[in-house]
């Protein structure tokens, strides 16, 4: 119990860091013990498990309880969600047209032959449509969030005339899964070993042998986004040096998004962080399971480099307006993507089909998507997932900005496991 209790004592970020660094040691020296890799299936299961549920009734608990004043917190929240994505997209344009990479399109046909992306923009965008009315017992199996969303906001609102004992059984049965969900993340250690020996000893770096500078460009145009758009962003709504948040936010919630490559798997990691930094619930249990579905800047990122790169290799002429209104179509599709892993690459055919590149080459390029997912994917929903823990806090932060509340300056030096 004393070893226990002190291994709880240290911090979260130092326990998943040791067990990266033992997943990676393992996954080198003894690749063959592929039972270590059980460690990351599990905790990713129960993530993804518990996370439907617990997003169902915070947002159905949230709205039955709200005193009111989120509406304009939700419009910002929005709106950066959007804006970011944008740009991301654009970003990926410049940086295509600076670095044109050309990657070989052959050998990989099979891939990708038992998916079946969307013919049109209007086919995603009517699926989206469609996510909302789904059943809600199957929008929960099956970790619909659109549909969740809108059942939880609709039985909510319903709710908002009950008597005060239904509305407490739903804030007591929320705060019951807020603290199963506080267990599952307090194994992260364990689950980040297991994926990390998965990746490492299946893996390792063979990716970078063939398609090292496509990873490369992919990696950096995130980046670029993260650390420099998105804070940009952050610093022109807030007035204010963005990257005390920046990091916090990176640092509890890229990490764990990195590896278990799903914004819906983190969504409960998100929430536990907003929670340790003030945030108001009725605003952070709607806005982070949104932006697990809109907030795609990864996924535009993705869609619009590996169209562009189909079209350089394939010799396409595309001029910079045309691969703006590529940047527009990525951003609308991005939202239409699932937040699993690998969900942003069944969209590049659309893109592709922009410019008439045929059906097999595209289905080549998300083949080639797969291959080097190891990195692609994961930087993606870092990226991704982080990015809607750091949108949901600047819009509080600018309205209590506006309220005349002080913002704070620093952020986890109360922070406990």
């Amino acid at each position: 119990m004393n070893l226990f209790q002190k291994w709880m004592n240290i911090s979260l970020v130092l326990r998943i860091f040791i067990g990266l660094v033992i997943g990676a040691i393992l996954g080198l020296l003894v690749p063959q013990m592929t039972w270590i890799s059980i460690f990351g299936d599990v905790f990713v299961g129960a993530l993804k498990g518990i996370a439907p549920i617990l997003v169902f009734v915070l947002v159905t608990s949230s709205i039955a309880n709200a005193k009111g004043g989120s509406a304009d917190r939700f419009k910002t929240v929005i709106f950066l969600y959007m804006l970011s994505t944008l740009i991301a997209a654009f970003v990926a344009v410049c940086m295509n047209f600076t670095f044109r990479v050309k990657v070989p399109l052959t050998g990989i046909e099979n891939a990708a032959e038992d998916l079946t992306p969307p013919g049109s923009l209007f086919e995603v965008l009517k699926n989206l449509c469609m996510s909302f009315v789904a059943n809600p017992i199957d929008a929960i199996a099956s970790a619909n969030y659109i549909a969740i969303l809108f059942w939880a906001v609709i039985v909510g609102l319903a709710l908002k005339k009950a008597n005060d004992t239904t509305k407490t059984f739903f804030r007591d049965l929320a705060d019951a899964l807020s603290v199963a969900v506080r267990w599952i993340i307090n194994c992260a250690p364990f689950g980040i070993m297991g994926l990390v020996f998965n990746a490492v000893s299946t893996s390792g770096l063979a990716i970078f042998k063939n398609y090292g500078q496509l990873v490369a460009l992919l990696v950096c145009t995130m980046l670029l986004t993260s650390l420099g758009i998105n804070a940009l962003i952050v610093a022109i709504v807030l007035k204010r040096n963005p990257y005390p948040l920046m990091w916090y936010c990176i640092k509890r919630s890229a990490l764990t998004a990195f590896f278990t490559r799903s914004s819906a798997a983190n969504i409960p990691v998100n929430m536990e962080l907003c929670k340790d930094l003030g945030l108001d619930e009725d605003m952070y249990s709607v806005s982070i399971p949104l932006g697990s579905t809109i907030n795609m800047d990864g996924a535009a990122v993705t869609i619009t480099t590996l169209t562009l790169v189909a079209c350089w290799t394939t010799g396409v002429n595309v001029t910079f307006p045309m691969a703006i209104l590529l940047s527009i179509v990525a951003t609308l599709s991005a939202c239409g993507t699932s937040g699993v892993a690998g969900g942003s690459l069944l969209l590049v055919p659309l893109g592709c089909s922009m410019f008439g590149i045929p059906t097999d080459i595209a289905m080549q390029m998300v083949g080639i998507g797969f291959i080097i997912s190891v990195i692609q994917d994961s930087v993606e929903t870092a990226l991704n997932s982080s990015g809607d823990a750091i949108f949901t806090a600047t819009a509080e932060f600018y309205s209590w900005k506006k309220e005349g509340r002080e913002i704070p300056t620093t952020f986890g030096k109360k922070e406990t496991a």
